[in-house]
């Protein structure tokens, strides 16, 4: 039933899609690059790392990226999607031990390789510290913090989740949207869009009202598809924390009806994020072709992450057929 619906909203998507001619390549360094850094992957996590194509993920969303950023990026992306698998699932951390976490990474990001934090080690650290190697050493300290400061920002709602999901408390529809801002881990690509083009914004362009409500509303929008397509694992382990499960449990209606208005919803917001970019204001000639950029990043991450998730193992009930 998911499939078909994710499939559906593909087609309603005007957003072009696209993808790096280095991906795959990519992909087959990042197959490697996990055996480097001694990652303690038994067999099954292995492959399904490998099969879930992180780097075609990152080459759908920074499509214009260089070969050497794009493994960056991608290096960047696994980390995050480690995390992620670290802090969901019947094993994950516990919210103190997501909080150590966070603590050592944002040590880590705004004093440089040799901080160190006790609850931060290993071959995770190990990680981090190589993909963040190049960014840190070309992106202006302005730049640099915007970014630390995302990453806080995520993780601080990975932990405000685990908490919930730990303590049996579902959210309600609007304290979940609020949330998954947070969770989806977009406010953190955003600033990779910079990198990615080379074109740093100026702090007043990049926290400019029109390009923080465009933002927020792609936020939503990856955010939401990735829920009707993760909503089966998530009723297994998300104590709540899916969109589709909000509106079934505040509404009172069964799942398949949730799904559809959450979809309708999508679709709406969709117009109004079509509505949105064409209403960014121009900013001069010394800006606006790095604010097109950034904002043809933002979109990207929206139709990227619809396509990666129709194509990616990660997801096996949405996987177009």
């Amino acid at each position: 039933m998911t499939a078909a619906v994710l499939r559906a909203l593909r087609s309603d998507c005007p957003i072009a899609p696209g993808i790096s001619p280095h991906a795959d390549v990519v992909q087959g360094w990042l197959v490697g690059q996990l055996d480097r850094l001694g990652l303690p992957l038994d067999p099954a996590t292995r492959q399904r790392l490998v099969r879930a194509g992180f780097a075609r993920y990152a080459g759908r969303l920074y499509p214009d990226a260089t070969e050497p950023d794009l493994r960056v990026l991608t290096a960047l992306f696994t980390w995050f999607f480690l995390v992620d698998d670290a802090c969901d699932g019947p094993d994950r951390l516990t919210p103190e031990q997501i909080r150590a976490l966070r603590d050592g990474t944002l040590a880590l990001l705004r004093e440089g390789p040799r901080a160190r934090h006790p609850g931060f080690s290993g071959p995770l650290r190990r990680l981090l510290v190589q993909a963040w190697r190049e960014p840190r050493r070309r992106m202006p300290a302005r730049w640099r913090l915007r970014f630390a400061d995302a990453v806080a920002d995520h993780l601080d709602g990975v932990a405000r989740e685990s908490a919930a999901t730990t303590a049996g408390r579902p959210p309600g529809v609007a304290e979940y949207v609020r949330l998954r801002r947070a969770t989806s881990a977009a406010f953190v690509a955003y600033p990779l869009i910079e990198f990615a083009a080379r074109r740093p914004l100026p702090d007043a362009v990049y926290h400019h009202p029109a390009l923080r409500r465009l933002a927020e509303l792609a936020n939503d929008l990856l955010s939401w598809f990735n829920d009707i397509a993760s909503l089966e694992r998530d009723r297994a382990t998300g104590g709540g924390h899916n969109l589709v499960l909000a509106v079934a449990a505040e509404r009172g209606v069964p799942l398949p009806v949730a799904v559809d208005l959450v979809a309708g919803h999508w679709r709406a917001e969709m117009s109004r994020f079509s509505a949105l970019r064409a209403a960014v204001p121009s900013f001069g000639p010394a800006l606006d072709e790095a604010v097109t950029a950034h904002l043809d990043g933002v979109a990207a991450a929206v139709r990227g992450t619809i396509d990666w998730t129709l194509e990616s193992a990660r997801y096996p009930a949405a996987v177009a057929t």
